[in-house]
């Protein structure tokens, strides 16, 4: 699976926004990875931001 559909996953099945270390620890995948792919996704319109450093899935 690839990095930004992992970060999406894990945001989906999160009952709430997470930040960017939270990601990482849940998915295992190195924080600059992490921040690379949410500024894929965020781009993408895949995620947002709801408040400062954290993000959740587009519903």
């Amino acid at each position: 699976m690839e990095i930004k559909e992992l970060i999406l996953k894990t945001l989906q099945e999160s009952e709430k926004p997470l930040k960017g270390g939270e990601i990482a620890e849940l998915t295992g995948v190195d924080k600059k990875e992490v921040d690379k792919a949410i500024k894929v996704l965020k781009k993408e319109e895949k995620i947002f931001s709801p408040k400062n450093c954290y993000y959740d899935a587009t519903k």
